[in-house]
């Protein structure tokens, strides 16, 4: 965890300005907002702040999922479409790294107590590991197809990844060696993993259901059927209040389930498409992105109990983001569109 002095050179004043300077950014969100006819409120009033943009520009195609390097500041996007994992300098915002021989990765994840990063391909279903300090590629492993997303456990040591058409695989951070697979009835998405690893609940859209598993039996040991809700993705869990926390596409809603039941205890419309979810326990907000084009922020005003803060525009196809707890910073993936790069847009969450 880094301290509050690590974190000067995420001052507000210290991002670059570009184009979307603080002296035209109340102009810019404005113009986002009519553009796709999403209300919000005005920049002064709003849960996140849009406080600096890291270019992309040899970046194509749809972009997934992120991992982070907090004590050496890089963030490590997969850019899916483009065949490639970006490494970003969080602090000077700009590209440091481009790894490639790549098929389509889908979650990437950096290991702390090995300087490891784990890269899941959905072509081919290889996960693919590399040193942290040099990128070069130190092992390969084969889960068949469509390796998915990825989880970190410091307490255990471990790296979880999603694959196929059911299993979720267990490595050791340390060797990336394979220390056993659970069996899931469908494709998982996205999933949280309790610390130390013991349970794992998971969205298994093809299924209908969210599954809980047991690492030390192996197994599933309970199912809880969407009922209405459809097309289950992003998750996030409150472990202290036992609430987790799940975004649909069919309708598009977000979810409060007690994580002991599985019973839903609260529910709110969310953006439409969307594919990553994030607990801000500080602050007790939730941050939704989605290719609907807006972010989503929800206030937990008890663990029963949810209200709407609004929406903030980003742009269409905005799916996937990234928030980081310690810098106080939520990072949103925007694709490549006609006139307009790639590019990562840094949100800083009030109270910095």
């Amino acid at each position: 965890m880094a301290g509050a002095g690590t974190n000067r050179a995420f001052r507000r004043k210290e991002f670059p300005k570009g184009p979307q300077g603080v002296g035209v950014r109340t102009v810019l969100v404005l113009a986002l907002a009519a553009a796709i006819g999403v209300s919000v409120r005005a920049p002064e009033s709003a849960p996140l702040h849009l406080v600096g943009v890291i270019p992309l520009p040899n970046v194509r195609g749809r972009i997934d999922h992120y991992g982070i390097d907090l004590e050496g500041r890089r963030l490590f996007l997969s850019a899916l479409g483009n065949n490639t994992v970006e490494v970003l300098d969080l602090r000077t915002n700009r590209l440091l790294r481009t790894l490639t021989g790549l098929h389509e990765p889908q979650g990437v994840t950096y290991a702390p107590d090995s300087n490891k990063i784990f890269v899941a391909n959905a072509d081919g279903g290889k996960v693919r590991i590399f040193d942290g300090t040099t990128y070069r590629l130190l092992s390969t492993l084969d889960f068949g197809d469509d390796a998915d997303d990825t989880r970190y456990d410091a307490a255990s040591g471990r790296v979880y990844v999603g694959y196929g058409d059911g299993g979720i695989g267990v490595l050791d951070s340390r060797t990336g060696k394979l220390l056993g697979k659970i069996p899931v009835p469908a494709h998982p998405e996205a999933f949280e993993v309790e610390k130390g690893g013991g349970k794992i609940y998971i969205n298994i859209p093809d299924a209908g259901e969210i599954a809980v598993a047991s690492w030390p039996k192996r197994a599933i040991v309970a199912r809880w059927p969407m009922q209405e809700y459809r097309s289950n993705f992003p998750m996030a869990l409150d472990a202290k209040d036992q609430r987790l926390f799940v975004v649909t596409r069919r309708p598009p809603q977000f979810l409060a389930l007690d994580a002991a039941t599985g019973r839903i205890v609260a529910h709110l419309t969310a953006v439409g498409d969307s594919d990553d979810l994030w607990y801000d326990s500080a602050r007790k907000r939730i941050y939704i992105s989605g290719g609907g084009g807006f972010l989503s922020v929800i206030e937990q005003l008890d663990r029963d109990h949810y209200r709407s803060l609004g929406s903030i525009p980003t742009a269409p196809g905005a799916r996937t983001s990234f928030f980081a707890p310690e810098l106080g910073r939520l990072y949103v993936a925007v694709p490549r569109r006609p006139g307009h790069g790639a590019e990562v847009r840094v949100y800083e969450v009030p109270g910095r």
